[in-house]
């Protein structure tokens, strides 16, 4: 895309045939070119629409220099891919880790699960209760849990599936309530 293919007249008009023609033309190899640096489409992706309001809004620059207006938008677009790089290396993040193997934690989800977890257990007697601490909070075995609790390993295998068992049956009652069949049917 040169500049002359612009429309002469007025400003606004002239934005916005060059806004469409250098998404046209350059966004496609921008965003490939991005996403092969970051590993991340749609931060690429945000770094392209970066990159495009930027020559948007150098557009008299961009269209008086005898340059190549790929070359600039490639080097404005490497630019901010290291600068978001940057960034992220500086607030201990990953940029583009979904794609690489490792996850972001997302402390919300494990707070409310654990929350969750303790509403829960509030519900079970504290035979019941205690018998999953030590298994499944404290990875205790049966019979470590069976010495530690002074019964019989058998007794712990029993209160261990009543407990969990109990705990399905609330699992199960509470995500029939919280469903969108049961609110229509009410």
């Amino acid at each position: 895309m040169t500049c002359a293919t612009a429309p002469a007249g007025s400003q606004p008009a002239h934005g916005e045939h060059l806004l469409r023609a250098l998404l046209a033309d350059h966004a496609r190899p921008l965003i490939a070119y991005v996403e092969r640096i970051l590993r991340d489409r749609h931060t690429a992706e945000d770094i392209v629409q970066e990159t495009l309001i930027r020559a948007w809004h150098h557009a008299d620059r961009l269209c008086a220099d005898e340059g190549s207006m790929r070359g600039w938008l490639l080097t404005v677009a490497r630019n901010l891919a290291i600068d978001r790089i940057r960034s992220a290396y500086a607030r201990h993040e990953s940029v583009g880790a979904e794609h690489q193997g490792v996850r972001q934690n997302d402390h919300a989800d494990t707070t409310a699960a654990s929350v969750d977890a303790m509403a829960l257990l509030r519900h079970l007697s504290h035979e019941h209760r205690e018998v999953l601490v030590h298994t499944y909070l404290q990875d205790k075995t049966v019979h470590e849990t069976a010495r530690i609790l002074g019964v019989p390993a058998g007794t712990v295998k029993s209160r261990q599936h009543y407990a969990l068992r109990q705990l399905r049956n609330r699992v199960r009652a509470r995500a029939a309530v919280e469903s969108p069949g049961h609110a229509e049917a009410a």
